[in-house]
């Protein structure tokens, strides 16, 4: 069922009301510092449509984990980088729900922005509680979700608010983010041009076993690396050392090999190093002479001539998890390698989706951030959406 989206709402519809908006501020941090803005600023164009149209936008997101109130994982920082982004009279409020919020609500002149506090703050978020909800519909009749990181968990803040406003006749629908997000990666499952060539990394096979289920049928190819390759190399009897390897998976990564013949294509070699380290000493060599106390930290240079290859020829791609441990530099090659590859199949044409906060932190790293199609802002909602699961956040909106 396609979803309603804000374009779906006329303007004049949007002049003096409030509208909710969860969007995804949830930014990383560091002694108090936002240190990559990304999330702002995709969620930018929503927020700018919405002050322009003349609406007064009332702001909800979660920042962090925290177990309650915790001045270290306020909003009131990002409320302030709002109001350099996006000018005009942006206000945050410490609080969420209630009187007070509520009259901080109404006090809002047309075009004006209000952030509220944490959603995190309160229990009732991550359990959906149906007070926590209703009490947020209670502050605006139209609710905008713009958070496709958070479209995957059905919390007050996505789906309880959304049934709600729905419930008392108002509208619930997608951001200009969510909805784009949605467009591209449905792309993916929807006669993509070939070759369609998807890249999967990271520590675990265990997140994404229902990806890789479900991309195989779809793709022309799927590349395996990062910790993950090593379980499957695992399952074709080779010695990896003290490498990473999930045990109780290695079956299961038997299964996926027979299943997929041909079209799974792991590492040829890679980098080792008697600890994954800083400053670590380091040797290339074939997947199959890895010794007893090596352990892997990246691909070797024929794995990224082999990936490399085989994505300068694709036309679609979708690239998700990192290919070995890249924060450090003896194990950074590559990932940075896959991350050009990828640009340089953007140039060619191809359809290039990148998801996942690591892969897209590589881009930057590889001096490419900004050169391929579309960058996901939520990495586990974009493979729980090509695995084929229905996102509570994009279920509770209004149907088109």
């Amino acid at each position: 069922m396609i979803k309603a989206s804000l374009r779906d709402i006329p303007r004049t519809d949007l002049v003096g009301r409030p509208l909710l908006v969860r969007a995804d501020l949830n930014v990383p941090m560091e002694a108090g510092r936002i240190t990559d803005d990304t999330r702002v600023r995709e969620t930018l164009p929503t927020l700018r449509l919405l002050r322009d149209g003349g609406a007064r936008t009332v702001i909800i997101s979660h920042l962090g984990r925290p177990k309650g109130p915790d001045p270290a994982f306020s909003l009131r920082g990002v409320s302030d980088l709002l109001r350099e982004s996006i000018g005009g009279t942006v206000r945050f409020h410490p609080g969420l729900v209630g009187p007070e919020a509520r009259s901080a609500v109404d006090s809002l002149e047309d075009g004006s922005v209000l952030v509220l506090e944490n959603t995190r703050f309160h229990a009732g978020e991550t359990k959906n509680a149906p007070e926590l909800a209703g009490a947020l519909a209670d502050l605006a009749e139209i609710f905008v979700n713009d958070a496709f990181g958070a479209a995957h968990r059905a919390h007050a803040s996505t789906t309880g608010v959304a049934d709600e406003v729905r419930m008392r006749g108002g509208k619930a629908v997608a951001g200009l983010l969510l909805d784009r997000e949605i467009k591209v990666l449905g792309s993916l499952l929807r006669e993509p041009e070939r070759p369609f060539v998807a890249v999967l990394g990271g520590a675990k096979v265990a997140g994404k076993v229902e990806v890789i289920r479900a991309l195989l049928p779809q793709v022309d190819c799927l590349l395996v690396g990062g910790a993950m390759a090593n379980t499957f190399l695992c399952a074709l009897g080779l010695e990896l050392g003290e490498s990473l390897v999930e045990e109780d998976k290695v079956e299961l990564a038997h299964e996926i090999l027979r299943d997929a013949g041909d079209r799974i294509v792991l590492p040829v070699d890679c980098v080792v190093a008697k600890h994954i380290e800083d400053g670590a000493a380091v040797r290339v060599i074939p997947r199959d002479s890895v010794q007893p106390g090596d352990r892997i930290g990246d691909i070797g240079r024929a794995s990224r001539e082999l990936f490399g290859g085989l994505l300068d020829d694709a036309r679609t791609v979708f690239w998700n998890g990192p290919m070995g441990v890249f924060e450090m530099a003896a194990f950074r090659e590559g990932t940075v390698a896959v991350a050009r590859s990828v640009a340089i199949a953007t140039d060619r044409g191809a359809l290039t989706v990148v998801g996942g906060g690591d892969s897209a932190a590589a881009l930057s790293v590889a001096g490419v951030a900004g050169k391929v199609a579309h960058v996901s802002t939520g990495g586990g909602a974009a493979l729980e959406f090509l695995a084929g699961a229905q996102l509570p956040g994009v279920a509770a909106l209004s149907d088109r």
